[in-house]
């Protein structure tokens, strides 16, 4: 799904040169530089040529005649506004499809509930399963390492020989003991180290394939409702999109998901339903190889993207998000979640993205 057999290769492509020219470049740390003067090469507003980046959102407000190669997709039982590339076909470009109250209920599902077990996040893997990780976070835990008890008494039957155990649970500082070689990391961090959760049926990244016998819940009934209703511009005429399983991508200031192709569901015509939300980003849109020259175009939070069909042979990617103030556009989502049940959410997605891409598998 995101692997490169050829990394080397990949490096002299068509796609790989896109991905340099906007990707955020962070300035060496030379010694004695003033780190308050020290800005991004390639900066939030400077540096990178964003003139060429198609801008679905403008090209909507000016309500005119569209640019070449791109088209506007009418579709009965759809009332939104779909644009597509012509010589794309299966890709559909859906702008400003959720109002801010939507958006905001899908960021805080995606930072309370989507990783909760038994879901799977990139760290499962390190700490088993964590529960409620951003309560933890909002109140300021710590995760530390214990003992297990089963694994304890297993020690004790063998005399003292030590199995591995790998134990965790939130505390408050004040129960950590200090000068302790106790492992632990703040809730916090681990909230800015999480980079996927895994719904309804499980991706084992280890395998690039579902593993139907792994425990999960089915997709969340709303979030299959938003998905089903959305994939109706790509989906056969008579037929109804089945949402089985979702990955959500969480984003930091300077992450980025290089080229790739998502090709681990088996019916390729049924698309992938992907949800933007928080910090605008570039999203490149290339063809079935890497030497394609890739279009570029500027996601916002609550846009969506549709890729089926042919789409899905194409490698896309995300090079670059933008977090200064001046470029987010996310001022109606500060707005709203301005309360005080709201502040550590809005403190995350000021700086972050979080992308739901929601699939069928069979």
């Amino acid at each position: 799904m995101y692997g490169d057999s050829d990394p080397a290769a990949a490096e002299r492509t068509a796609f790989r040169r896109a991905e340099k020219q906007y990707k955020l470049y962070k300035p060496p740390n030379v010694k004695g530089r003033s780190r308050s003067r020290s800005k991004p090469s390639g900066g939030e507003g400077g540096g990178s040529d964003l003139s060429a980046v198609v801008d679905f959102h403008a090209l909507l407000a000016a309500d005119g005649e569209l640019p070449a190669g791109i088209g506007r997709r009418d579709c009965a039982g759809f009332d939104r506004p779909v644009f597509c590339f012509l010589d794309r076909p299966g890709f559909y470009f859906i702008p400003g499809v959720l109002s801010t109250e939507e958006q905001c209920y899908w960021i805080r599902e995606s930072l309370k509930t989507f990783p909760q077990p038994p879901h799977r996040t990139n760290l499962t893997a390190i700490y088993g399963s964590i529960s409620d990780l951003f309560i933890a976070a909002k109140n300021q835990k710590i995760l530390v390492e214990v003992e297990n008890p089963d694994v304890q008494e297993k020690n004790e039957q063998k005399g003292g020989v030590k199995t591995q155990s790998k134990n965790f649970k939130f505390v408050d500082d004040s129960e950590i003991q200090k000068g302790g070689d106790c492992r632990s990391t703040t809730a916090t961090t681990l909230v800015r180290k999480l980079r996927w959760s895994t719904l309804g049926l499980q991706f084992d990244w280890s395998k690039r394939n579902y593993d139907v016998s792994l425990p999960h819940n089915k997709i969340p009934d709303d979030l299959a409702s938003l998905a089903k209703n959305m994939a109706i511009p790509a989906m056969p005429s008579g037929e109804e999109f089945k949402p089985e399983a979702a990955i959500v991508n969480y984003y930091g200031p300077s992450d980025m998901l290089g080229g790739h192709v998502d090709d681990m569901e088996a019916d390729w015509t049924k698309p992938i339903v992907s949800i933007s939300l928080g910090c605008k980003c570039i999203f490149l849109l290339g063809g079935k190889t890497r030497d394609e020259v890739p279009t570029a175009m500027f996601l916002r939070s609550g846009d969506i993207v549709l890729m089926a069909g042919e789409a899905r042979e194409c490698f896309h990617g995300v090079p670059r998000i933008f977090t200064d103030s001046d470029q987010q556009e996310i001022s109606t989502l500060v707005s709203q979640l301005s309360g005080d049940d709201d502040c550590f959410i809005l403190d995350y997605i000021k700086n972050s993205r979080i992308n739901i891409n929601i699939r069928q598998v069979y």
